[in-house]
């Protein structure tokens, strides 16, 4: 589970994240060098400067899913030369982007300004921090000195991939959901028919599980597959008409593929004599799942949404 989340994540971000282009990432390798590594061929000056492709930086793209600066942190920075000096300012600096995202509505308590450095930069940080020497520390789940909780090399990669999975889907969560608009126009066509449906209400304190915006999300699919279902599928050969359904979560509620054809449909009509009429309506068998899947995807691909979804 956590893989696939960590594949959709590094796509997402990848082909969207950047106001100029793709940029292919790594998690957490690239984001670590970006924001903690510094260039070591610097030799007689008293600072080192990040040397980074302009408008490829973690914190450009902040800027440009956010619209503006991080407050008290700069895109371009210089970082000190002296080692444990550096750490103290990347400490800070993580310290900073996690309290301003946790400002915005980001649920980052388990995530620890730590977990976010470099490898090289996390021993110093645990020498400095527990009284060992560098090449000492092994306690791997123990705390020590002033309880800090010391990770070991293969512990800490683990830990520092999720972190910086955890930030990322925060970063979309605060950042790209809300621009999902919550006004749903209604559709006099569609009124009648979307009257036997249970309403999924958007104020703020209504679910424990799905944002405002999520539930936004949810309303339209709900509203396009009721209007869609009966143009679609008016044809099928393949189960007729499927039911009217009510889509109240993005997992199981998707399986079949045909919600999110019904979504295509709305915007995409000529797709449906050249690829959802062949769908299952009423699939009830692995291969039924799996011949819909492909289909979406095909789908997906003919209108340039060629975005790695695997069947």
């Amino acid at each position: 589970f956590f893989q696939r989340t960590l594949a959709a994540v590094k796509s997402w971000f990848t082909l969207f994240g950047w106001s100029k282009g793709q940029n292919p990432i790594s998690i957490p390798q690239s984001l670590r060098c970006d924001v903690c590594i510094v260039q070591l061929t610097v030799s007689q000056e008293k600072t080192f400067k990040r040397k980074l492709d302009k408008d490829k930086g973690f914190y450009e793209m902040l800027l440009h899913l956010y619209g503006q600066s991080i407050p008290g942190i700069a895109a371009s920075q210089s970082l000190p030369r002296d080692p444990v000096e550096r750490m103290f300012h990347l400490h800070w600096q993580h310290s900073e982007l996690l309290s301003f995202l946790k400002s915005q509505g980001a649920y980052l308590s388990h995530v620890m300004p730590e977990f976010l450095l470099a490898p090289e930069d996390y021993r110093i940080w645990a020498e400095v921090n527990t009284g060992l020497r560098r090449g000492s520390i092994r306690s791997s789940g123990k705390l020590c000195g002033k309880r800090i909780f010391v990770l070991e090399d293969s512990a800490f990669e683990t830990m520092s991939k999720r972190a910086w999975t955890d930030v990322l889907l925060q970063i979309y969560k605060v950042f790209v959901l809300p621009r999902v608009s919550s006004r749903i126009v209604p559709d006099p066509s569609s009124l009648e028919s979307l009257q036997n449906i249970p309403k999924i209400k958007s104020e703020p304190l209504c679910s424990n599980i799905y944002s405002r915006y999520e539930r936004a999300i949810l309303i339209w699919l709900n509203k396009n597959y009721e209007k869609n279902r009966k143009i679609v599928w008016k044809d099928s050969q393949r189960g007729g008409i499927p039911p009217t359904r009510w889509i109240v979560n993005f997992d199981q509620d998707l399986l079949d593929g045909l919600v999110l054809a019904a979504q295509m449909a709305a915007y995409c009509p000529y797709l449906i004599p050249t690829h959802f009429i062949k769908m299952y309506t009423n699939p009830s068998t692995q291969e039924q799942f799996l011949h819909n899947s492909l289909i979406l995807v095909e789908a997906l691909n003919a209108v340039g949404l060629d975005i790695d979804i695997k069947v």
